[in-house]
């Protein structure tokens, strides 16, 4: 084995499949893609060469920076909620529901497989006022408050899109913290405990210094996915009302293939994915500060 490994044709024969998958899926796209944000036009069309026209286009549309502030609000609230939910269940799981805990965690990680159509619809449904009251009009007529058209007021809308992702999603981040917290050894949390570590003390000092990888890795997952949402957003709000809940990544889709604006939409594409990956470069700093700390 140690001859195999040694040798550098081994190493390129075992590698060389999966570099030439990856360079066909995702290389070739990325490069395919930025080549077309110093391009105007479409397939049907043709495209001309417009340097950084695109660039200078996308930056003065306020509807680029609507949707790029609703990305980043939208991110930084669900990235917290869905990572604060997730652990909250994981600590759950492993210090009160214990071995009793599989069904709870399948029950709550059962969201994640349906599809996002069927989530939105049932939140559609949920929070519906016409033709007939959803559960929850119906609920807030009951107590007395009246009814309202949730998705149709912006910062309504917003706060449904969150819930129905958070309660979507953190089963997930539940299972990624729980995989982390059952690997911290029995020896250690029962020497703190002796010590007069419990409930707070013990999590703030030992469990999330334990799982602070595991807990950087679901922040990572859980951002990047908020920064490129789009099937919930397209399926609850479609991007209403009024665009206020746009993200970068709807604004990206109507302006490629809606309006044919290939090269404004690779523009778009290439903002989104310089976001997603300043965002990720600053949570590894962070964490490596925390970490040698």
């Amino acid at each position: 084995m140690e001859r195999v490994l040694g040798d550098r044709r081994a190493i390129l024969l075992f590698i060389a499949p999966a570099l030439l998958l990856y360079t066909v899926v995702m290389l070739v796209p990325i490069v395919w893609s930025t080549s077309y944000t110093f391009l105007d036009g479409n397939p049907i069309t043709g495209f001309e060469w417009v340097g950084l026209n695109n660039y200078a286009t996308v930056l003065a549309d306020p509807g680029f920076w609507q949707a790029t502030g609703f990305s980043v609000r939208y991110a930084i609230i669900a990235t917290v909620l869905q990572v604060a939910a997730g652990l909250g269940l994981s600590l759950l799981y492993v210090f009160v529901l214990k071995r009793s805990s599989a069904l709870v965690r399948t029950l709550v990680f059962f969201p994640i497989v349906l599809p996002t159509a069927a989530v939105a619809q049932l939140f559609v449904q949920l929070f519906a006022l016409v033709p007939q009251e959803g559960p929850v009009n119906s609920l807030t007529a009951a107590l007395g408050l009246g009814t309202m058209n949730w998705l149709g007021q912006p910062d309504i809308a917003f706060i449904v899109l969150i819930i129905m992702d958070v309660w979507r999603s953190m089963g997930f981040y539940a299972v990624l913290l729980y995989a982390g917290l059952v690997a911290i050894p029995d020896d250690v949390l029962e020497a703190a405990r002796l010590d007069g570590a419990h409930r707070w003390k013990l999590v703030r000092f030992i469990v999330l210094p334990s799982i602070l990888p595991v807990l950087v890795s679901t922040v990572i997952f859980s951002i990047n996915g908020a920064i490129k949402v789009f099937d919930s957003v397209f399926a609850l709000t479609g991007g209403g009302p009024n665009g206020a809940t746009t993200p970068l990544t709807l604004l990206m889709f109507r302006t490629s293939f809606a309006f044919g604006q290939y090269g404004e939409g690779s523009t778009i594409a290439m903002t989104l994915t310089l976001l997603s990956l300043v965002v990720t470069i600053a949570i590894f700093r962070g964490a490596r500060k925390d970490m040698t700390v």
